[in-house]
């Protein structure tokens, strides 16, 4: 017990210093990299299907670009369990010698069941997030936690590396598609790159483990027992399970939505994924300065927001509007689109608006409001008084402007962002000397959200025939999230301070207080 709390001293006061800041570096570096390389199936997959390589359904595609997000996630545990119990740097450079060898490989695939295999073995990429949380914590004071922790996360810029600057090499490679055999040399050139940062982190890293004495495998997994836990891998399921859905998720969005090309809905990929990514620096500053709990208050109840928003889908609805009814008995003697005439009094029609048109619709930021007349009545007919003689129709047409949704999507994606940082500022707070462990699992459970979250928006498009259905499920996941962590607060007040909580509630329900 003696040796645990000297160890615990001793990390709390290690002070920053220039090895800190360069193990911060190589380990941002390394997860860029390793980023890139898990999200490599979303380009891959895309252009060999799009240039017909691979004859392969939406099925086969939707578990190529799963299978390597899946196998990321789940041994993120493991892997941060090793991180603890060996130390970052061989850890994090085995990895990323491992990574290049099915990447290298891939470039010999030729079957949908070769690819799967080899995705699987690459996409083990994806646990550099919980090595490096692991092997960046201990190089950092408590009160740097946040800070380091959100400016390594921004290592997930790595997916908008790969979005912007894979399909330009790849139509230089195949000459755009002239040479189609060419793109098996991509898979060489990124698993170059893993090579090439496991020398350089082998040559510069330093190993370090965390400051405790050794513990059983028992032990070591204990901390899971705790709710604390699993609240913390919801909250990651939103901020990064989410983000990693929507880096691939928005670009059939704009494609069927707006008819954005290929290349344009990329781009707006990338302008989600980049910001978002770099954001998670600033939002671990602002984590250390104003605490976890108030950033993670403010981005959930901003994602509530933003989500409602985008929620409204792009539509028109037409519905029975205000008609014509005759004011005497009399004979329709006149009847055209603009007029009818009962006897010698006149009745003006309504014709429709050219605001209606689609073409004009598309640049509307507010919803556009028309209206028009239908005549009922026909020349020689005898008609009575409140007799109707044209029916009216009322259309809105809500065009979702492109760039107010690409802000919009923009803006969660920062939104986001502050919250990845949010959530792992929590663990070395509460776990200082299990960060891999409750980080790995954490990240198991945000990376999963990466993998199921496509299959949702699926189901729910296909149930809906909504695209905007994914952000009503994104509005339910945020309010989900605020409750519990509003709760959570409200219970540790209320064991803790009870007479504070029963004021503070009291105030509430009284206004003379």
């Amino acid at each position: 017990m003696k040796s645990i709390s000297k160890g615990a001293f001793l990390h709390m006061e290690e002070t920053v210093s220039a090895k800190s800041h360069r193990m911060l570096f190589l380990n941002t570096l390394a997860f860029t990299v390793c980023f890139a390389v898990w999200m490599f199936n979303g380009v891959m997959v895309t252009f060999l299907v799009d240039k017909g390589v691979f004859d392969w359904g939406p099925v086969e595609i939707g578990w190529l670009l799963g299978i390597p997000v899946l196998t990321g996630s789940i041994f993120r545990l493991p892997l941060g369990i090793l991180t603890d119990k060996y130390g970052g740097k061989w850890v994090f450079a085995s990895l990323l010698l491992f990574c290049a060898i099915p990447m290298y490989f891939l470039s010999e695939a030729n079957s949908f069941l070769s690819f799967a295999w080899l995705s699987f073995g690459y996409g083990m990429a994806g646990t550099g997030f919980a090595v490096g949380i692991a092997y960046t914590s201990v190089w950092y004071p408590k009160k740097w936690q946040g800070t380091a922790l959100g400016t390594f996360g921004a290592g997930n810029a790595g997916a908008a590396i790969t979005t912007l600057l894979a399909p330009t090499i790849l139509g230089k490679l195949t000459d755009n598609g002239v040479a189609i055999e060419q793109w098996r040399t991509l898979p060489k050139i990124y698993a170059a790159g893993l090579i090439i940062m496991a020398v350089i982190f082998i040559s510069f890293a330093i190993n370090k483990k965390p400051s405790v004495e050794v513990r059983s495998m028992k032990q070591m997994l204990a901390p899971l027992k705790s709710t604390r836990v699993w609240r913390f891998g919801l909250y990651y399921f939103l901020v990064f399970g989410c983000f990693v859905a929507f880096s691939q998720w928005l670009v059939p969005y704009f494609v069927n939505v707006y008819g954005a090309t290929l290349v344009v809905a990329g781009l707006f990929a990338s302008l989600f994924s980049l910001p978002s990514g770099i954001i998670r620096s600033l939002g671990g500053w602002i984590s250390d300065k104003w605490g976890a709990r108030g950033v993670m208050f403010k981005v959930f109840l901003w994602s509530i927001i933003l989500s409602a928003l985008l929620v409204i889908p792009k539509m028109e609805l037409q519905s029975p509007g205000k008609g014509i009814q005759a004011s005497k008995n009399g004979k329709v003697t006149f009847v055209s689109d603009t007029l009818i005439r009962v006897d010698s009094k006149d009745y003006p029609v309504k014709k429709i608006s050219v605001k209606a048109d689609e073409t004009n619709t598309k640049k509307s930021i507010l919803p556009i409001k028309d209206s028009w007349q239908t005549p009922v009545v026909k020349e020689g007919d005898e008609i009575k008084k409140k007799q109707l003689l044209a029916s009216g129709t009322s259309r809105i047409n809500f065009a979702a402007n492109m760039w107010i949704y690409a802000f919009l999507v923009l803006f969660i994606g920062i939104v986001w962002g502050v919250g990845k940082a949010g959530v792992y500022k929590f663990i070395p707070d509460y776990f200082p000397n299990v960060v891999g462990v409750v980080g790995g699992m954490v990240g198991v459970i945000g990376g999963l959200g990466g993998f199921v979250c496509p299959i949702i928006f699926g189901y729910l498009l296909e149930w809906t025939g909504l695209w905007t259905s994914c952000w009503m499920f994104m509005l339910l996941l945020s309010t989900l999230c605020y409750i519990w962590m509003k709760r959570t607060v409200r219970n540790v007040i209320l064991k803790r301070a009870p007479d504070i909580a029963h004021d503070m509630e009291h105030k509430n329900g009284n206004g003379n207080h």
